[in-house]
């Protein structure tokens, strides 16, 4: 019993001698708000905590008076963040008490990684790739003009257990290029340039370089930068738009029973000249599209948006979220989730959703276009910013679902520090 006792104080001694050792930097609670959360990521701004990103940080969670550790990632920038996982179940109205120390920096190991080739950035959980992003150029098939090459686009997006759900250069499209987002009408001075139809030979978007790559143990992704070339101009192929993709996915579980992964789109925009320019209404524009596999068509798959519109009703209305879903033979059904965030231009956004007759079988495209209604003018000095989340899924999710994730994107938990 004596020795029990002993070992029992030898280990609260060393617990309390190893916290009293380090740093406390915050004291906060998170506070799921009027939402319930479910492994939802969560950030605090360490502006005033943060001395040197050489610095190691420890976030612990209380819980039950004990203190348990949490994979962390920081996010450098003009205001530095820390990420991680509020793991679990949160019920609606429920805060959680954290605290952040430093210490000596440690090792962690990265749950999610960027692998860079020659062709391609491949965003990994693991050893599963979750989608690849081309930064060489595409050429088209074999005797199709090769104004249809392009790069700066995402194929293959993968569901989790393998499932392909993007589709490049279709016969019918062949200007269609997996997950990407190109400017149909866009008035540059006295004329418009056609950034969507390659074919035209107006103008195109490609690769023009890498900002970083993350890997982490809370997300991993990657920063490109993306020119939007006019060839309509005297000077042919004059850089007219400014573009940064940022792409990340979250080492998140953020629906039960399912397998899915959490990716983030978000893209920046800014005018590269000295004069605006108008994206021009149309029903085909920027945002984010969405090229789905040739395995789906009427009959196997489905659009659901946040509105209850189908695919039969969808196109050209608003939505919060829309879900495409579709069968694989002999492989179950995945999908993919698009959220959109309410800060974004023209939000609820409207849609194109093809109809159920596409190309005769029912081919299916989706898209949140913020400027099928209204035309949208980017000024110089100022920088733009659309802002998507996708659940890359397999099986099938509800509405639910989508609206708790829904909310975890548009209305996350917020911070209450604490003094110290």
């Amino acid at each position: 019993m004596k020795k029990s006792l002993f070992l029992i104080t030898i280990i609260f001694f060393t617990a309390f001698t190893a916290f009293s050792q380090r740093t406390q930097l915050l004291h906060f609670y998170v506070e799921a708000g009027d939402f319930e959360r479910i492994n939802t990521p969560v950030s605090v701004d360490i502006e005033g905590a943060s001395k040197s990103d050489t610095l190691g940080y420890h976030l612990y969670e209380k819980v039950k008076g004990r203190m348990i550790e949490k994979h962390t990632q920081i996010e450098t920038g003009y205001i530095p963040r820390l990420w991680w996982i509020l793991d679990g179940k949160t019920n609606a109205g429920a805060k959680r008490e954290f605290f952040l120390f430093r210490d000596v920096p440690g090792t962690t190991t990265g749950a999610i990684t960027t692998e860079l080739t020659k062709d391609n950035i491949i965003l990994k959980k693991g050893a599963s790739e979750i989608l690849n992003y081309r930064k060489s150029i595409m050429y088209p098939p074999a005797r199709v003009d090769s104004a249809f090459k392009r790069s700066g686009f995402i194929h293959p997006m993968y569901s989790p257990s393998g499932n392909i759900l993007t589709r490049v250069s279709p016969r019918d499209h062949y200007h269609h290029f997996g997950i990407w987002n190109p400017w149909t009408k866009v008035r540059i001075g006295n004329h418009e340039t056609d950034f969507w139809n390659l074919g035209s030979k107006q103008g195109t978007v490609q690769f023009a370089g890498i900002n970083s790559v993350i890997n982490g143990p809370v997300y991993g992704g990657f920063s490109v930068k993306q020119d939007h070339i006019d060839f309509r101009v005297v000077k042919s192929g004059e850089l007219a738009i400014n573009e940064i993709w940022d792409v990340r996915a979250w080492n998140t579980e953020p629906v039960e029973g399912v397998n899915a992964y959490l990716v983030d789109f978000t893209t920046f925009l800014s005018v590269a000249g000295n004069e605006p320019i108008v994206f021009v209404a149309y029903r085909y524009a920027g945002g984010i599209g969405f090229r789905a596999t040739g395995e789906w068509n009427r009959n196997n798959s489905t659009v659901l948006t946040s509105e209850g519109l189908t695919r039969k009703d969808a196109d050209g209305s608003r939505a919060r979220w829309a879900d495409i879903n579709g069968a694989f033979e002999g492989k179950g059904n995945s999908g993919i989730t698009f959220f959109s965030h309410p800060a974004n231009r023209d939000f609820p956004e409207p849609m194109r959703v093809w109809p159920e007759n596409q190309n005769g079988v029912g081919d299916v495209y989706f898209e949140f276009c913020p400027t099928r209604h209204n035309d949208w003018q980017l000024d110089p000095g100022k920088q733009y910013r659309l802002k998507y989340r996708m659940l890359v899924y397999d099986g099938k999710i509800d509405k639910d679902v989508a609206e708790r994730l829904w909310n975890d994107f548009a209305y996350p938990p917020t911070i209450a520090l604490l003094k110290k």
